[in-house]
């Protein structure tokens, strides 16, 4: 394979959009792979009537991109964040933009991941938001100097859908799944720690959430390409440290699919946390009432940033 070019400056710049706290990195410097014809629309619905208190849900990625939320003191570290809704939309505020307050305020520079919806019309769907996630992390580490970050202290954070993304990174970052477009594409999509709050892990499992495999893989899909997806099966020793969190009361993504993972984690002999709870249900982010102690799962996450790639509070 000859020399891949560099990214080109016009298709790659980090942009701003109308609103000036949206500062864009996009991941493709054209028409990202799989793209149909005729690109989908991005659509943003306001499930809140709240003014105060936003839940867009965002679909129609035409062209994925990380929105940048930087901190006031960076400490060098980044986490990617990967929001759920089951492969058929993005929850943005709740599993976005309000997970990277918290991180900011800790000093960690924030990447929200806006990815492609297998279902919008992409060719190899299954291997769409992967395409996306390794290319992201690929991105950041790429541009790290812009951001003042530690290539070798990035991070990612993904919910449930977003969980089983973030999951897939983490044990399939070597897995050629889109054609390299430039030299950015040599660098390492490992992330360096994985966290994965409510995941959808199996899609071959009894307990797999039967909306996300049918987003991701069609509803015909074979035995072979459920395995193939479901996370559990893919853990080996290059996998990064996990962090897992769900409730045994969740009734969308079974439990089941944490700890399964984590199962397989232990028995790869990889580092890995899991935290359960009795009250939460599913799709929790970080709206549960003060009482339950699920509510403090960010302090837990962030202890084991710390641990893993040194994410200190920012400087006073």
């Amino acid at each position: 394979m000859g020399t891949l070019p560099l990214a080109t400056p016009a298709a790659l710049a980090v942009t701003r959009t109308q609103d000036p706290a949206d500062e864009r990195l996009m991941l493709w410097p054209d028409r990202p792979p799989g793209a149909p014809d005729r690109l989908p629309e991005v659509r943003i619905e306001q499930k809140s009537q709240d003014p105060a208190v936003p839940v867009r849900w965002l679909s129609g990625i035409d062209r994925p991109w990380l929105s940048v939320r930087r901190p006031a003191r960076p400490n060098g570290a980044a986490v990617i964040v990967m929001p759920g809704g089951g492969y058929g939309f993005l929850s943005w505020d709740r599993e976005g933009e309000e997970q990277a307050r918290w991180l900011t305020d800790r000093g960690m520079t924030v990447f929200i991941l806006a990815y492609r919806l297998p279902g919008e019309g992409w060719r190899d769907r299954a291997h769409v938001p992967l395409a996306d996630a390794q290319r992201a992390i690929r991105r950041v580490r790429g541009t790290a100097g812009r951001f003042g970050i530690d290539p070798g202290r990035v991070a990612v954070l993904g919910f449930s859908a977003g969980g089983h993304l973030a999951a897939s990174l983490a044990t399939r970052h070597d897995e050629p799944v889109y054609r390299p477009v430039d030299a950015q594409d040599r660098l390492s999509a490992r992330p360096d720690a994985a966290g994965l709050i409510y995941p959808v892990v199996s899609m071959a499992a009894p307990f797999t959430h039967r909306g996300s495999r049918e987003a991701l893989l069609g509803e015909a899909a074979s035995q072979v390409d459920r395995l193939a997806a479901s996370v559990e099966t893919r853990v080996t020793e290059s996998t990064p440290p996990c962090f897992l969190l769900h409730a045994a009361d969740d009734r969308v993504v079974p439990i089941a699919n944490s700890l399964a993972l984590y199962e397989r984690l232990l028995a790869a002999g990889r580092p890995a946390e899991f935290h359960g709870y009795d009250k939460g249900g599913h799709g929790f982010a970080l709206r549960l009432p003060d009482a339950l102690p699920a509510s403090r799962w960010p302090d837990l996450f962030a202890a084991f940033l710390e641990r893993w790639i040194g994410a200190l509070p920012a400087a006073r």
